[in-house]
């Protein structure tokens, strides 16, 4: 494992010391706070994939790049490949996005920064959903591109530069390891919320997928995992093996998911498993098996993605699932019953509860997605979102927080961070599996011994 990864710092967290030694199997795995951040998700680029939000949370770490190095901050991303960072263009100190100034990274002040050229064979990636291309200009670089939900695009450069840890004051004890990212010119905001004073702005997107290209592969580590909190600044990352003992981390693991040949609509490099069933209480859904596996295309594959908010599901388990939600819910909340609302044009079981007032959610029906293996359980607050400035009379509106795939349209079930919430979630590569447990946060961190 790099010893890199074993020193990377979560945006927010207090430096810690990192050894400079050689990583070697048995060392004592590292753990640092995690901060989730909101944001206006039409600040980041997104693949065709991923859907914006108005008030998006993301996971956000810090890193230094370049030379000297320049503190950047990074959503931690397990669907994407790419890295990419917001490049200032020459002669410019700020870069306007929407009504606020975005951070940069400002390759020309780093002379540890390099443009990847067209013969590289980095520029021949084919895990990338866009492959990158050459400029034929004369400049002969390699050429990436990234789509947003609106079908708008972000260009940039492929390019490498050195990534340290923590804090640019000047501690360079740590290894860098050069990586290539994205080096992309602009980055696209369309949301009313641009420029709210509560958003948290961010430089680009650490890819953390299982492409050649992802700061994983690159960084060549082989084990991860975090805790996401129900408090914002009381979450954990994990970077190797945990230590935690099996009685309070019962982990279950659940295999990744890996067709025999290449289909056409099914991303490889995603953490895919096998979603086999889902239940709304004690009620198990009456989905077909194959309408939860992946078809003959590769469509439909069921991805864990903490770079996406909410979770997604395929029409026909979508509509399975409303159907029993709403019949579950009707004694606890009253049913929206507005059949042209749609949250984010995908989310329309939704509810009425008094403003200014939370819906009792402790009595509302739990959520149990049933995975090889594996469970996990969506209960609680977890369960439902309030739509911001939606009211009804003297009512607020709010959503389940599973959205249907078709109406964004998706191709696959994903897995989003919220319901990763207070659910340990590790990413074994050398066993080929993800593990989960529900679980603390909190307490998970002071296990650790994070002074929270």
């Amino acid at each position: 494992m790099s010893p890199l990864l074993l020193c990377l710092l979560l945006f927010l967290a207090a430096p810690l010391p990192c050894s400079v030694a050689a990583a070697v199997p048995a060392a004592k795995p590292r753990a640092f706070r995690l901060r989730a951040r909101q944001l206006p998700a039409g600040a980041l680029p997104r693949p065709p994939s991923k859907l914006r939000f108005h008030h998006n949370v993301s996971l956000t770490v810090s890193l230094a790049v370049g030379t000297p190095p320049q503190n950047v901050t990074m959503v931690l991303d397990t669907g994407s490949e790419l890295s990419w960072l917001l490049c200032a263009p020459p002669g410019h100190h700020h870069q306007q996005q929407g009504a606020r100034t975005a951070p940069s990274f400002h390759p020309r002040a780093s002379s540890s920064f390099a443009s990847v050229p067209c013969t590289s064979p980095q520029c021949s990636s084919r895990d990338l959903p866009s492959p990158p291309s050459c400029d034929g200009a004369g400049s002969h670089q390699c050429r990436v591109s990234l789509s947003y939900a609106d079908g708008s695009t972000s260009d940039g450069a492929l390019a490498t530069d050195v990534f340290r840890v923590g804090s640019t004051s000047g501690d360079h004890s740590s290894p860098p390891l050069r990586s290539a990212f994205g080096c992309m010119s602009a980055a696209y905001d369309s949301s009313p919320d641009a420029g709210g004073s509560g958003a948290a702005a961010s430089a680009g997107l650490l890819g953390m997928n299982r492409g050649s290209l992802s700061f994983v592969s690159q960084a060549r580590t082989r084990r991860f995992s975090y805790c996401i909190s129900d408090r914002d600044d009381a979450g954990v990352l994990l970077l190797g093996h945990s230590d935690l003992p099996s009685s309070f981390l019962p982990l279950n693991y659940t295999p990744l998911y890996q067709p025999a040949l290449p289909l056409p609509y099914f991303d490889r490099v995603a953490y895919s498993v096998q979603l086999l069933g889902i239940r709304v209480g004690a009620t198990h859904l009456p989905i077909p098996p194959s309408v939860l596996a992946p078809d003959h295309t590769g469509a439909g594959q069921t991805m864990v993605d903490s770079g996406t908010q909410f979770t997604f599901l395929l029409g026909a388990a979508y509509a399975a699932l409303k159907s029993e939600f709403l019949k579950q819910a009707r004694p606890v909340l009253p049913a929206l019953n507005d059949p042209g609302f749609a949250f984010q044009e995908a989310f329309d079981t939704c509810f009425r509860a008094p403003a200014g007032r939370a819906p009792p959610v402790g009595r509302l029906p739990a959520v149990t997605l049933l995975f090889k293996g594996a469970d996990m359980v969506v209960a609680g607050d977890r369960l439902l979102y309030k739509v911001p400035r939606e009211r009804r009379g003297a009512d607020g509106v709010w959503c389940l927080t599973f959205g249907n795939a078709d109406m964004v349209p998706l191709t696959a079930y994903v897995i989003g961070h919220h319901h990763q919430m207070n659910v340990w979630v590790e990413y074994d590569l050398e066993r080929g599996r993800v593990g989960l447990a529900s679980v603390r946060c909190d307490v998970a961190s002071e296990r650790l011994g994070l002074m929270l």
